[in-house]
């Protein structure tokens, strides 16, 4: 059995060139043809005078079902993560990371049922602040622990590129070290800020960032994007 993941900070579908188009998202998702897709950075406002949300635009054009995790809600704004996918969707929590004076933050945690197979899928987005992300990252711990599941996939922003760094190696520790190729800035990228973790990474296939015209365009992000055989995993729980 082959899952496929991915995870793609959306830059409110602004692209390198200035323009907000969701098509060209869309269109990048479509090529990448996964089974879950965890997306960051995510405009629930009105598409100008059309009664549609990003999110709602994406999951129609793509044909994958959508779960909302705004994290910034305002009378005019929501704003946060998503998650995309064309599996059965069960149990679905949102978890609060939010470090106080800091911009919100948060993490949606979904049952999906792979041909029988229940695996867990974590989407999230880490702050900016050093200090910011150790407070997030032991909130993070907590949830994976306290609902230890059999697969667990972590996809994420998680704004944090030395691997020696708390976030980096905790994250590590409790789930797997995985490759990590370089995401941002999407048109000649120097940090691999954008994550996919599994637990444990031994069914891990295939792993690549598509560097393609339209997804060095269609956000300041590219995309990550990871195969993995669970065909025979019995996979521990996080440590």
């Amino acid at each position: 059995m082959v899952f496929t993941a991915v995870s793609y900070n959306i830059h409110q579908c602004v692209g390198m060139d200035g323009r907000r188009d969701p098509q060209r998202v869309a269109e990048v998702i479509r090529e990448l043809n996964a089974d879950v897709v965890g997306l960051q950075e995510v405009d629930f406002r009105p598409l100008g005078l059309k009664k549609s949300y990003q999110l709602n635009y994406l999951a129609e054009a793509t044909g994958l079902h959508a779960i909302a995790g705004p994290t910034i809600r305002r009378a005019d704004a929501e704003f946060g993560n998503a998650l995309l996918t064309r599996l059965e969707i069960g149990k679905v929590r949102l978890h609060d990371l939010s470090v106080p004076g800091r911009q919100p933050r948060g993490a949606i945690d979904a049952e999906i049922f792979c041909q029988g197979k229940a695996i867990r899928v974590v989407v999230t987005h880490l702050g900016l602040g050093i200090r910011e992300r150790r407070r997030q990252v032991h909130s993070l711990l907590e949830v994976l622990r306290e609902s230890p599941a059999e697969c667990t996939f972590l996809l994420g922003d998680i704004n944090e590129w030395r691997p020696r760094s708390f976030a980096i190696r905790s994250l590590d520790t409790c789930l797997g070290r995985i490759a990590c190729p370089r995401t941002f800035p999407a048109t000649y990228p120097v940090f691999p800020l954008d994550r996919i973790w599994a637990s444990p990474p031994a069914g891990l296939l295939d792993l690549k960032v598509p560097r393609n015209g339209l997804a060095r365009l269609a956000s300041d992000h590219l995309p990550i994007w990871a195969s993995f055989d669970l065909s025979n995993s019995l996979l521990p729980p996080p440590k």
